[in-house]
């Protein structure tokens, strides 16, 4: 999996993304359905999960990223969390034991991961029976393409309907809906 361009990590650390995209992406979580061992893949410089805690305190949340710069970055940003725990790890590759927490979160990173379809395997493996896996991403669209191709970064879009295939093949239920005129998929199993 690969760390993310130049251009990627800068988007993820300015207002933009905290003020517009990621105030949305919050606002997709089912935040009554998460329950305590939350794992967020993808967490970038830490947006999501300083959200998360202070929307509930009572949150455990392990923010993974691949990239070392957005470990760093989000560590830094998270370190006056209790119960947050920042680290790295490959979403392909989870180093974490079966059924260990209660949701999987993954907010505009499934494109990244050119072999997402393993991804989704670790996610349903770590997640406890009934665990709870949501979030928001790019579907494969000419824009969302041509960015990320002008962007230069390893990616692979995903449509809605392949997300939902593969999710159910390891036992996750999805509902999946496109948002933006088909341009980001919203999606939480049941």
């Amino acid at each position: 999996m690969p760390a993310m361009s130049q251009i990627e990590r800068a988007f993820c650390q300015t207002a933009l993304w905290r003020g517009g995209t990621g105030k949305a992406v919050f606002g997709s979580i089912p935040l009554d359905r998460l329950g305590r061992d939350v794992l967020e893949i993808g967490s970038g410089s830490g947006d999501i999960a300083a959200r998360l805690r202070r929307a509930n305190p009572e949150l455990a949340i392990t923010a993974t990223d691949f990239d070392p710069a957005m470990v760093r970055t989000a560590a830094q940003r998270l370190q006056s969390y209790p119960e947050v725990t920042v680290r790295g790890a490959d979403a392909t590759d989870l180093p974490f034991a079966d059924d260990s927490f209660d949701s999987v979160l993954s907010c505009l990173m499934l494109h990244h991961i050119v072999e997402w379809e393993q991804a989704i395997a670790e996610i349903a493996r770590v997640l406890r029976p009934g665990g709870v896996f949501t979030g928001y991403d790019l579907t494969r669209t000419p824009m969302a393409t041509a960015i990320h191709r002008l962007d230069r970064s390893p990616f692979r879009l995903v449509n809605p309907d392949e997300l939902d295939q593969v999710c159910a093949r390891h036992g996750l239920a999805m509902r999946t809906r496109t948002r933006l005129a088909g341009q980001v998929m919203q999606f939480t199993s049941d």
